[in-house]
């Protein structure tokens, strides 16, 4: 079994936080006043994802998970979203919803000659909706960095990218991070490196999800991927009592401050995200008797997200193209 290196690097982390304390106690109330909702964890079947059966939908995937990342907008200004077959798509959705709307208007995006030199015009007419997407200048940026590494390295297709994966999502999560600078989510701490690899990660399990485990989303260690560790993620941990911030950092976050990329702060809630979700699908398992993955566990958090429960205080702001 290859190596993977997120839960170890994590793990140095979680020993060694100074802003973040994990709660263990916590974690069997959550499962059992909230898990019930894992088990309505989603599929791919949404109306504003693009799913043929095909190759091209894995294509349609890599574009989707290159821009997957910080929808959240500058105080004062109006949440970025899209209509799609009348429908308003904010966040995630609402960047599916632009990108499976400009495929089917003819945008070739999934096309790597295409994307190695995206006109800025064409990018700005798939975002245009209400309000304005945040870092529109490194999605462009790293759209084209994609195309220019497919065409380099990989024939110019991402197809051939997953299948040199062999049926393992760790090994697609650690070739992105290793082909793709825009996917090599990753952070120095105290003389170490600490990987995250968020969209890596989501790459492969978004591809299960899409082809329901089979061709190109078959992978035979889906359960080893750890959480996807976001800024919503967190914002529910804490609710549930699994994180607690120290009160200088929860003054920060709770006043909505920016937390620079990379600082020790930043850091630690994402690596003791990564770890308590670890906690969680024990938790489950013995709670319930079942096992769960991490990326059900993530979903499962995320959706609990969407509830106003949860949403109560802010979760941390972070300018960034990792997540």
């Amino acid at each position: 079994m290859e190596d993977f290196p997120v839960l170890p690097s994590v793990r140095a982390v979680v020993e060694t936080a100074r802003w973040v304390r994990f709660h263990p106690e916590a974690v069997e109330p959550a499962v059992e006043g909230w898990g019930g909702g894992i088990n309505r964890a989603g599929g791919w079947e949404e109306p504003f994802h693009y799913a043929d059966g095909t190759e091209e939908t894995a294509r349609w995937i890599f574009v989707l998970d290159v821009l997957n990342h910080c929808f959240w907008p500058d105080p004062g200004e109006p949440v970025w979203g899209v209509q799609l077959e009348g429908e308003f798509y904010s966040g995630y959705a609402g960047l599916a919803a632009a990108l499976k709307k400009a495929y089917l208007k003819g945008f070739p995006i999934t096309d790597a000659r295409y994307l190695a030199r995206m006109p800025e015009e064409d990018l700005r007419a798939i975002f245009s909706g209400t309000g304005s997407i945040p870092l529109f200048e490194e999605r462009l940026r790293n759209l084209r960095e994609a195309g220019r590494v497919l065409l380099e390295r990989w024939g110019g297709d991402v197809v051939r990218l997953i299948e040199a994966a062999e049926g393992s999502a760790c090994r697609l999560a650690s070739l992105c991070a290793r082909e793709f600078p825009s996917f090599r989510d990753q952070a120095e701490l105290d003389g170490r490196t600490v990987y995250f690899w968020k969209r890596a990660q989501i790459f492969a399990a978004d591809l299960a999800a899409a082809f329901r485990g089979k061709g190109l989303g078959a992978f035979r260690d889906l359960e080893r991927l750890t959480a996807f560790a976001d800024y919503k993620l967190p914002q529910v941990l804490r609710e549930l009592g699994v994180l607690e911030y120290a009160p200088e950092l929860a003054g920060k976050v709770d006043r909505r401050e920016l937390l620079a990329p990379g600082s020790r702060e930043e850091v630690e809630i994402r690596a003791l995200t990564v770890w308590a979700v670890e906690r969680l699908k024990e938790a489950f398992l013995e709670k319930t008797g079942r096992r769960v993955t991490a990326s059900q566990v993530d979903h499962w958090l995320w959706s609990l997200g969407q509830q106003p429960p949860f949403r109560k205080r802010p979760y941390h702001r972070c300018r960034t193209i990792y997540y």
